[in-house]
């Protein structure tokens, strides 16, 4: 009859960092190195300058983002219900910080209004702009051509009438080609949008009537 022979718990553990010892030194890993993550901005193009300027200051304020597009991550819509989020490509700090900064430069490169105060700093102006996306993804239903949409409301309050209705709102929306591959062109295509969004907004509040009634 064969006996058994039961080792003590300690040099059961010696042996196993034996091994994992003899693994080490030939080269092999346990773990898997960690992913590599691509991080990008929204960058539009300037706007053409104003002839027309609003007197006072304006504020950008908040810029709320619809609950599927405002965290970081890339999203892209496969079918008509079906999203994904890309964990590999994101967007460097959350979208609504993004596009509310870039919508400042923009307003304050277009002269519309004699100054323009970006979100989060002071002073508080004499009107605040808020805005809210409604849409934000790369549309890619038609994998033959690629699309990004982006669609952001704007409201324009005096900054002092607190709950009233806004003397002036409008909803803008772009469709724009994805040119080059993915994620890159994502993200230039999406800055593109923004830029059209931006100077047309800016020639819509030129031509605002905002005097008070």
């Amino acid at each position: 009859m064969t006996a058994l022979v039961f080792r003590s718990p300690g040099r059961v553990l010696a042996a196993i960092a034996a091994a994992v010892g003899l693994l080490a030194a030939g080269g092999c890993s346990l773990t898997r190195p960690a992913p590599v993550k691509h991080t990008f901005l929204i960058d539009p193009p300037a706007p053409a300058a104003m002839s027309r300027v609003h007197p006072g200051s304006l504020r950008v304020g908040a810029i709320g983002v619809a609950a599927p597009f405002r965290g970081k991550a890339f999203v892209y819509r496969a079918t008509e219900l079906n999203y994904e989020a890309d964990f590999y490509s994101e967007f460097l700090v959350p979208p609504g910080a993004l596009i509310g900064e870039a919508t400042a430069r923009g307003l304050d490169r277009t002269g519309v209004f004699a100054k323009v105060i970006p979100p989060g700093a002071l002073p508080d102006g004499d009107y605040v702009l808020d805005g809210f996306v409604a849409t934000l993804y790369g549309d890619v239903r038609d994998p033959a051509k690629p699309m990004v949409e982006l669609t952001v409301a704007y409201y324009l309050t005096r900054n002092h009438d607190v709950g009233v209705t806004p003397v002036w709102a409008r909803e803008y929306q772009r469709r724009v080609a994805v040119a080059g591959a993915a994620p890159e062109g994502y993200a230039r295509a999406l800055s593109a949008a923004l830029g059209e969004i931006v100077a047309e907004l800016g020639r819509d509040l030129a031509a605002a009537d905002l005097a008070r009634k």
